[in-house]
């Protein structure tokens, strides 16, 4: 049985990503935590300013995120009518991040599945800053699903690597089991950059045989500048269902969340995005 964390603000697209992570494991064995985090923010509301003496602006909003989640999982069961997923509400006061961390660790999370926020034109960035935050300080992999993304069957997942470390079947035994639920095509994609190891780039072909035999292998020769715009042309050109990559020094998702990359990205990768912390780290 798979255990997932969904954290929820309750947005349009935080229930679109736990529909996605239902109909995505629709045929896994699931305990799904719903959680919400209040922030210290929350406490200051002209709505919060009618409460009676009796009741703390503390456990008003408890209850009524707790009632919240009530309400998705409820919709969730009329929907789905699903015996293998069993729901679970969880709803907490603390730092965002140290939130998922301690729960993520208390039931021993699989994966973390949370929505994007969305935006338009120039302004868009890949990610809201609490995804990018979870990406980058969470011991857990995690799959972002882009505003309004809706489950289509897929059909193809690319894993893109510039062979800064060598790989082991447990950091990526998520993709793996994500591959064999859906049925889906691996493609793996070489990304050939200043940092790019030919050694190690050898040895981690030996364990692509072994444990992604059916995989089909691209190579790209790609400059720093060039290499967002490459890979999202790829995701575009080849009909890429979900991207996938290890986030470790001087990679693709290293350099994506440096300050720069942040603020001239000027596209965005509009298929879920899954990250799994390298064991090298």
């Amino acid at each position: 049985m798979k255990t997932i964390l969904l954290p929820t603000d309750f947005s349009k697209n935080s229930i679109n990503a736990i529909k996605y992570a239902t109909k995505l494991l629709k045929n896994e064995e699931c305990d799904f935590y719903i959680l919400n985090v209040q922030k210290a923010s929350s406490f200051i509301s002209d709505d919060m300013m009618s409460v009676s003496s009796s009741t703390t602006i503390y456990s008003t909003l408890i209850d009524a995120a707790k009632k919240s989640i009530t309400n998705i999982i409820s919709g969730l069961k009329i929907k789905q009518h699903n015996d293998k997923h069993q729901f679970h509400s969880i709803v907490d006061y603390d730092n965002f991040i140290d939130s998922i961390n301690q729960i993520s660790d208390k039931h021993q999370v699989d994966l973390i599945i949370m929505g994007t926020k969305g935006a338009s034109g120039l302004q868009r960035v890949l990610f809201g800053s609490n995804t990018a935050r979870v990406m980058q300080r969470c011991h857990v992999p995690v799959l972002a699903i882009p505003d309004g993304c809706r489950y289509t069957s897929l059909k193809k997942i690319a894993f893109t690597t510039n062979h800064i470390n060598l790989f082991s079947i447990e950091e990526l035994k998520i993709l793996k089991d994500i591959l064999v639920l859906n049925n889906s095509k691996l493609y793996i994609l070489h990304v050939a950059d200043e940092h790019h190891l030919a050694q190690k780039q050898l040895q981690n072909m030996g364990f692509f045989n072994t444990y992604f035999p059916e995989a089909t292998h691209e190579f790209i020769d790609v400059n720093k500048k060039d290499m967002f715009e490459i890979v999202h042309q790829y995701i575009f050109e080849n009909n890429i269902d979900m991207l996938s990559m290890i986030s470790e020094k001087h990679s693709f998702i290293d350099r994506l969340f440096t300050r720069h990359a942040l603020e001239t990205f000027a596209f965005s990768i509009d298929v879920p995005f899954l990250v799994v912390e390298s064991s090298n780290e």
